[in-house]
């Protein structure tokens, strides 16, 4: 399948840079306010595993960012240990700070990794998650082959990202809705936040529909129905390896 040609209606899928990899955008990065999405991340993952009988021991994140995912999954899971890995190494800059100002450094271990190759072991963790990188890759079957063979039989695979729209005008919405531009600020701040407005669009524009995720990890041995439309622009993989 060739996603970069509009099919099914939807936009046609225009590429971003796989690696955001500046000190200015791994601070614009964090300093967006990803506290509810990411605590709804760790909630839903938590209830999904919960539901199935899968312990949170070891867990891999790819595509960590500012290990933001991490931190907040260590907080609500007492037993679990996180390898988290990020190809951006000014990202990693960020987390590794963020990861010692939680306290947390005994049990998040960050790497400078591709997430398409990395050199972990074959089902090396109970759980494995991912949220918002599949957007950033080229070829997302590449990633999504190797979070599934990272994963233990019997262990979790959660990967959340960006839907693609259908139209610009709902990719429009979508900006103005979760990345409005404040008012009453200085000239740097509005720079910032049309930054980050600029990256959302990009992401929403690079992002995959359902229907071209579950093609992807349908021959992985991966039900389409476990790939769902779970919020107005996400959508989630959730799934038990037998």
């Amino acid at each position: 399948m060739d996603l970069r040609t509009a099919a099914n209606g939807h936009l046609t899928r225009t590429l971003e840079p796989e690696v955001m990899d500046t000190e200015e955008e791994a601070r614009d990065y964090d300093a967006m306010d990803h506290r509810d999405v990411n605590a709804r991340f760790c909630d839903d993952l938590l209830r999904f595993v919960d539901s199935r009988g899968v312990r949170v021991g070891r867990v891999l994140d790819v595509g960590t960012g500012t290990a933001l995912i991490p931190i907040e999954l260590c907080k609500r899971a007492a037993g679990a240990t996180v390898d988290a890995l990020d190809l951006a190494e000014h990202m990693l800059t960020v987390g590794r700070r963020n990861v010692d100002r939680a306290g947390l450094a005994s049990r998040i271990t960050l790497h400078h990794l591709d997430a398409k190759k990395t050199t972990f072991g074959h089902g090396a963790f109970t759980v494995v998650v991912s949220n918002s990188i599949v957007h950033h890759i080229p070829d997302p079957a590449d990633i999504l082959g190797e979070i599934a063979r990272l994963t233990a039989r019997g262990g979790a695979l959660f990967v959340r990202d960006l839907a693609r729209p259908d139209t610009n005008a709902a990719v429009d919405a979508l900006v103005a809705t979760y990345a409005p531009l404040p008012t009453n600020v200085t000239r740097d701040v509005l720079a910032m936040h049309e930054r980050q407005r600029a990256l959302l669009a990009m992401s929403l524009h690079a992002a995959l529909t359902v229907d071209e995720v579950r093609a992807m990890v349908t021959p992985l041995g991966v039900p389409a129905s476990d790939v769902q439309m779970t919020s107005d622009r996400h959508w989630t993989l959730a799934h038990v390896r037998p």
